[in-house]
């Protein structure tokens, strides 16, 4: 069946947040089921309720696949001051239970794109990009990838990723890793190496 990209619709907000689970790596973090049934909640609201561009792949009425954009010059398309307490909550127990490991990671974030936009501007962020799990070989993502690159031609944008994450697929779409910045966070009594990277493409 072909594959169109439209406007995600909020009916498939469950759906989006459940592709990231496996696609995004997130049960990397956690083999607990309700800590991360509650922590992709919480990126999930995290990241859909910044975002200036809201892509989803569809196959039919199906979703298969989700790219969201936080562009410089462009205002939120879909905030909700609900989902923004329940953002401000989880942030508090993250930094309550798990402060360490999440404070380096975003500080190792925080300090390659200080570092990259000392000399680059940087138009937007691609901060959520996911697809089906089960399907696979349909260029799904790089559909996503071109309809974006079609929309906002010209302009820099930049996304995080790292090690846990299948960050090869950003390399083989002209993406350039312009930081990177190694860890070793701390999870459950465990050291965990992880590599982080900032890649960054003009469209």
């Amino acid at each position: 069946m072909e594959i169109a990209i439209k406007r995600l619709a909020k009916r498939d907000f469950n759906r989006a947040r459940q592709f990231a689970v496996v696609g995004m790596h997130l049960n990397w973090y956690t083999r607990n089921r309700l800590e991360l049934f509650l922590y992709s909640h919480y990126f999930w609201s995290l990241e859909i309720d910044r975002a200036t561009r809201a892509y989803g792949a569809y196959q039919g009425d199906k979703l298969v696949g989700v790219l969201l954009a936080d562009m410089v010059k462009e205002q939120p398309i879909l905030p909700s001051w609900q989902r923004r307490i329940f953002i401000k909550l989880s942030q508090w127990v993250i930094k309550h239970f798990y402060g360490s490991m999440t404070s380096q990671y975003e500080g190792a974030n925080a300090e390659m794109l200080a570092t990259y936009q000392q000399q680059h501007h940087c138009d937007g962020e691609l901060n959520f990009f996911a697809v089906d799990p089960t399907i696979i070989g349909q260029g799904l993502g790089t559909r996503l990838l071109n309809q974006l690159a079609k929309d906002m031609a010209g302009q820099n944008i930049y996304l995080y990723t790292d090690s846990g994450s299948t960050y090869q697929f950003y390399l083989h779409r002209g993406f350039s890793i312009v930081g990177q910045r190694e860890l070793k966070l701390e999870k459950q009594g465990k050291l965990i190496p992880l590599t982080c990277y900032l890649m960054a493409k003009a469209l």
